[in-house]
């Protein structure tokens, strides 16, 4: 297992206190459970809908390390609820409201209740490159070969 990395938390003024900070649900688990923050209501997300949806916190990330935001999959598979930007990604720099942009991709709406876990954070390395220009570039065995240009088996 990698060394642990501190994320800062931050609640928003008027998150609610009794919900649980990012948490993972076990001793495997890469991803961190985020909750819908509500103010004690719910959210409908109608089909075909996308809607921000927020966490109440804001994190302090390490430079060197990025927040990916991730679907669940059980929301996903059971709804059709998932992340139309996935994954996000919450930058080292960053230290605005941590909100998570949801779309209904089911036939059914989909009523996001307060305290529900909606997507999990999962905290990376961040490798940055240095881009420089090139007259040529080597060749491979696959060549200049687009989408789906190995095949499908």
């Amino acid at each position: 297992m990698a060394a642990e990395v501190t994320i800062l938390v931050l609640r928003e003024p008027g998150a609610d206190p009794a919900l649980p900070l990012p948490e993972y649900q076990t001793q495997g688990a890469a991803g961190a459970d985020l909750r819908a923050d509500l103010g004690g209501a719910e959210l409908v997300l109608e089909p075909g809908r996308i809607r921000l949806v927020p966490t109440g916190l804001r994190v302090q990330i390490p430079p060197g390390y990025e927040m990916q935001i991730r679907p669940r999959s059980s929301l996903a598979l059971k709804h059709g609820v998932t992340l139309p930007n996935t994954p996000g990604t919450i930058d080292s720099d960053y230290r605005g409201p941590l909100g998570v942009i949801m779309i209904n991709l089911g036939t059914e709406p989909y009523a996001i209740r307060h305290g529900e876990r909606i997507a999990q954070a999962v905290v990376a390395p961040v490798v940055r490159a240095r881009y420089v220009a090139a007259p040529m570039l080597e060749g491979t065995a696959r060549g200049d070969g687009g989408f789906g240009s190995t095949g499908r088996d």
